[in-house]
């Protein structure tokens, strides 16, 4: 090899090596972090749960903007047990959501996380949102509050909740759907219309709960007390081991000063599905009406034990642990509660 050629090899490794070397020296550049691939079935999980941290992770993922429809949606489940004005805020921003799953899901949960009076404020331009399933959806969580409360949005309400109407009338195959149509007009006392929708409804589906349940409101709004009564104890002479209709059957006689007997009834739903929360915070609801503050308790205990998320329930516990003086009590439930969602209003009103 001649001597120019040793040269020009030198050369080009003086202009090579340098840079070879610059390269592998160079620091690496941190990746942006990411979240890792469980953290969402984590994070919810965390949430449903009632674990500590629940409402950081919940919120977290709320932010996230890679997140499918259906997902996000699922998050709203479980938000209303961890309200805080981080909450509400990110709930309000899914109003605006280009998905009509992810708006009705935030919807439903502002329906919880809001009190009735202030609601309206919240989902009232929701009755104008280009989706008519969300415009639907805005109406549901508005039902029940008078004029007054819905205010301003009185007009749209009412122009919603009549399309409402003529849309579900088209479904009159559909059981479900005219009970819902039943609902829609025993709100504007349209009794003989309500009644309509629940006969079809009934003879779609002649054993239907909640048309059952619906015809009780139905006869009990037009003063029929002895013939709403008397819908509930043919349903149960047929179904004496219907959960449901045991507490409706409950509920019917504490909406009549009954309450001696609605234990009875309530207590019957509970053994007959002791995992239903509804039925188990309703009968330590009527276990303190009646003074029997201890077996109220412990009925929350139970409700708690099996569902630490259920911020409904924690609340009313506290309050009745309050009124018996056993401090020490509720002091453990308000630090399970602060290491759930440290923001929660309760704890921030002192509770």
């Amino acid at each position: 090899m001649s001597r120019r050629h040793h040269l020009l090899i030198a050369l080009l490794l003086l202009i090579l090596v340098p840079g070879v070397l610059s390269y592998m020296w160079r620091p690496q550049q941190t990746p942006a972090p990411t979240l890792p691939p469980h953290s969402y079935a984590k994070a919810l999980r965390q949430a449903h749960d009632g674990l500590p941290g629940a409402a950081r992770v919940l919120y977290q993922q709320l932010q996230r903007d890679d997140l499918q429809p259906i997902r996000r949606a699922a998050l709203y489940a479980e938000l209303p047990n961890y309200p805080s004005p981080q909450a509400l805020k990110l709930a309000r921003l899914d109003l605006e959501h280009d998905d009509p799953m992810v708006r009705r899901a935030a919807i439903a949960s502002i329906r919880r996380l809001v009190p009735a009076a202030q609601r309206s404020l919240v989902l009232g331009p929701l009755l104008e949102d280009d989706e008519q399933s969300v415009r639907f959806a805005a109406v549901d969580a508005l039902l029940g509050l008078d004029p007054d409360a819905i205010g301003l949005y009185f007009g749209p309400f009412q122009e919603a909740l009549e399309n409402y109407q003529q849309t579900l009338e088209q479904h009159q195959d559909d059981a479900k759907a005219q009970v819902h149509l039943a609902h829609l007009y025993m709100h504007e006392q349209a009794y003989e219309q309500a009644n309509d929708a629940l006969q079809r409804s009934l003879a779609l589906a002649p054993e239907g709960l909640d048309a059952l349940a619906a015809q009780v409101h139905l006869l009990e709004q037009q003063g029929q007390q002895d013939a709403s009564r008397q819908v509930l104890a043919k349903a149960l002479a047929i179904r004496p081991d219907s959960a449901f209709l045991q507490y409706q059957l409950g509920l019917w006689l504490t909406r009549h000063q009954q309450q001696e007997y609605a234990l009875l009834a309530l207590s019957r739903a509970v053994e007959l599905e002791p995992d239903n929360s509804d039925y188990r915070y309703t009968l330590a609801v009527t276990l303190h009406q009646l003074d029997q503050v201890q077996a109220a308790q412990q009925q929350l205990e139970t409700l708690l034990n099996h569902q630490p998320a259920n911020r409904r329930a924690r609340v009313l516990l506290i309050q009745y642990w309050k009124e018996t003086g056993q401090l020490q009590n509720v002091q453990v439930l308000l630090a399970e509660l602060e290491q759930q969602n440290p923001d929660d209003p309760a704890l921030q009103q002192g509770l």
